[in-house]
């Protein structure tokens, strides 16, 4: 006799409780990533290239930390790899704080800053792969795409709240604010993610990290292509709003997310009915537009309208990929799947800062989101190809 599955209502909250966690590693992220721009260029006295290095560090410590994360999920549980990368976001928290505090000592503050970024890369990656395993395990493999969604609601969802929410503490109380903040959320975190049931550990043969990348490759490339557009527009917003002398630069993160999430809510389930694929390549043009749009805004509204719409076409690219490589992959080593999959965003996102920098240093910030809207048209492409190749077979 099979072991029945959850109802839909059961399952939707059973997943709600498991990406909790990503929504709080991504506050942690979202937190310092509309201050530190403006911190390390105007108050540190370092270029836009290291405004860029900043950030981007983060998302190179999950690249890196990937393989690690897929692997430890597979083998000691999904609920381990999460309180794990808790504790590790929760470290960062302190050395950002420390970082802020001896401010005075520019060489030693830098350092701790970028330890910081590097833990919360590595947490967040944990976090991030073992939640959507976690998640899985609970409601079945059914429901991938579903969990993808999720936990990318909870992501967008928590650096949407949390750049502006960073912008007003440092205005408030100071940026030491924003590591002590991070540090007490992912202590409450941790004490949630205790008592919660592991989801069950699958067994069987276990695909070398190797073999699981180049299986997952072509679908993250035309993820990759696609990210960049977020990794550009999380980076640089602040110093592009303020290059043409425009207030409000955090919003656009809001606005972002807000679609974001609202896209996902709404079509998710379009995935099943019409193929991953097809999904992806429509929304990479619609993303295209809206970068477009940040490009070409004579206006901050305008902006504002194509960080909207950036948000809203990037929104179902992850798991309309995600499902049509993962699905592909022996269940015994789906988190080493979701680990490879993720690297590709996280290459995107490492990428952005240094690459858009110094693109930004030679043509200004506006042409960085001209670059961004071909790449995601890049992607499209690539989708279109592993559509019809699909087709064919």
């Amino acid at each position: 006799m099979s072991t029945p599955r959850p109802s839909a209502s059961s399952s939707t909250l059973q997943i709600i409780t498991v990406v909790f966690f990503t929504f709080i590693s991504f506050l942690c992220v979202g937190l310092p990533i509309a201050v530190l721009p403006g911190y390390v260029h105007n108050d540190m006295g370092y270029g836009s290239v290291m405004a860029g290095i900043v950030i981007s560090v983060q998302y190179l410590a999950t690249l890196l930390s990937r393989p690690m994360s897929g692997s430890l999920a597979d083998r000691l549980g999904a609920k381990r790899a999460v309180m794990y990368g808790m504790a590790g976001c929760g470290l960062s928290g302190v050395l950002t704080l420390l970082s802020t505090s001896l401010a005075q000592f520019p060489l030693l503050s830098l350092a701790l800053l970028l330890g910081g970024r590097v833990m919360l890369g590595i947490g967040q990656g944990l976090v991030g792969t073992g939640s959507i395993s976690w998640g899985v395990g609970l409601v079945g493999a059914e429901n991938m795409a579903r969990v993808i969604s999720f936990n990318g609601i909870a992501s967008y969802g928590a650096v949407a709240i949390g750049a502006p929410l960073g912008v007003v503490l440092v205005d408030g109380l100071g940026l030491w604010s924003i590591g002590g903040l991070m540090a007490v959320l992912c202590a409450i975190a941790l004490l949630l993610a205790w008592p919660k049931p592991p989801s069950p550990i699958v067994h069987g043969e276990r695909l070398p990290f190797s073999n699981v990348f180049l299986r997952i490759a072509p679908n993250g490339t035309a993820l990759a292509l696609g990210s960049i557009g977020f990794g550009t527009l999380a980076t640089f917003i602040t110093l592009y709003y303020a290059s043409v002398g425009w207030e409000g630069a955090a919003y656009c993160l809001t606005a972002f997310g807000c679609a974001f999430i609202g896209a996902r809510l709404l079509f998710v389930n379009s995935i099943k009915h019409l193929g991953g694929y097809r999904v992806a390549i429509v929304c990479l043009v619609v993303e295209s537009l809206g970068l477009f749009l940040l490009w070409a805004a004579p206006t901050p509204w305008l902006a504002l309208a194509g960080a909207a719409l950036t948000g809203f076409g990037l929104s179902l690219v992850y798991p309309a990929l995600g499902v049509e490589a993962v699905t592909r992959i022996p269940a015994a080593s789906r988190s080493s799947a979701l680990g490879a999959y993720a690297v590709f965003f996280d290459l995107a996102l490492g990428i952005a800062g240094p690459l858009m920098g110094a693109i930004a240093s030679g043509a200004g910030f506006a042409t960085i989101f001209l670059v961004a809207a071909l790449m995601a048209l890049t992607g499209m492409l690539v989708s279109l190809w592993l559509l019809r190749s699909e087709t064919r077979t």
